[in-house]
């Protein structure tokens, strides 16, 4: 495995070159790092779920470099889907379509549905037009990381999580912290309405403003599965809990205005929810770092991004899967 900081554009194409060979390569995206494989290489995508320890009954989101590939993917696909992939990509939205015959069980998880998006990196960006200009499709990318655990918001991160579980031919593209921190928002695109399966920096608002439709409140209406989407996810090795008061020796996360408690070991003090979403992973995985048992977050208020926010942080102190 070999790990290339502040990757060029030569380098970037070799990594191209690695993914079309059937190798693996972990690349930076506005949201979080993604472990990238040919998303039409069956061999290549198994070895990302070896990798992650990830089930195969997990769909993966399959990365392509604009709107003029979706077609490639996706059939039926609605006139709101449309009007989101022309508003918001390259960006952080994930939208779920149903699939067509180049998206094959190994990455639907079995589905009839495919999960598409365009990420808003230059590495990313250029990752995929190199990978396109080899013939290759799309890179299927979950984040890069063990199941279940904290997202990799730094190539350094990627590297420390999954860097012995690689191969020497696999790389990693290391460009520094990612400028959003938090997952896609993934929008089920299936029906005559959209609806939300996760949240992100693409909030209700600006999807109900582009799509001119109400999304329902009730998430059981779709039956899709898509990435992050259980109950406990997103969880590092100490035990976090939300809003407690917390006691010396334990971690501690909020907003830089709220003041620490005595004894008690800062992670982080972002200075609005844009800050907070970019750190917060991290945070998490530096007390992991210092050995802390308990991490106790006050998570921030309000609607956009801090949903995204809170949803993690849910997710996070529901506890840690089995690796």
């Amino acid at each position: 495995m070999k790990i290339i900081t502040n990757p060029t554009q030569p380098e970037i194409k070799k990594a191209a070159k690695a993914l079309k060979d059937g190798h693996l390569v972990a690349f930076p995206t506005e949201t979080v790092y993604g472990l990238g494989a040919d998303a039409t290489n069956t061999k290549a995508v198994s070895r990302i779920y070896s990798v992650k320890g990830r089930p195969t009954g997990h769909p993966l989101i399959v990365h392509v470099s604009s709107i003029n590939l979706l077609h490639q993917w996706a059939v039926d696909i609605p006139e709101y889907a449309i009007d989101l992939a022309k508003e918001f990509w390259p960006g952080p939205i994930t939208l779920i379509l149903k699939r067509s015959e180049l998206a094959q069980n190994f990455i639907t998880g079995d589905q009839d549905n495919v999960g598409i998006r365009v990420p808003d990196h230059p590495v990313a960006l250029a990752l995929l037009d190199e990978f396109e200009k080899l013939e290759g499709f799309g890179i299927a990318a979950p984040s890069a990381n063990k199941y279940g655990a904290v997202s990799p918001t730094t190539g350094e991160a990627v590297e420390e999580e999954l860097g012995r579980f690689l191969q020497i031919k696999d790389l990693i593209l290391d460009d520094g912290l990612c400028k959003v921190g938090v997952e896609s928002s993934i929008i089920d695109c299936t029906n005559d309405y959209p609806i939300v399966l996760r949240p992100g920096a693409i909030t209700n608002e600006m999807i109900e403003k582009i799509t001119r439709r109400k999304i329902p409140l009730v998430l059981e209406k779709s039956t899709v599965k898509a990435s992050g989407l259980l109950e406990s996810h997103y969880s590092p090795e100490a035990k976090v809990v939300i809003g407690k008061i917390a006691a010396p020796g334990e971690g501690f996360i909020a907003l830089a205005n709220i003041p620490t408690p005595t004894g008690v070991i800062r992670l982080a003090s972002p200075n609005n929810v844009d800050e907070y979403a970019r750190v917060f992973y991290e945070a998490l995985r530096l007390g992991d770092h210092r050995g802390l048992k308990k991490i106790i977050v006050f998570q921030p208020e309000g609607d956009g991004l801090a949903i995204a926010i809170r949803d993690r942080l849910g997710k996070a102190s529901s506890g840690n899967l089995a690796l």
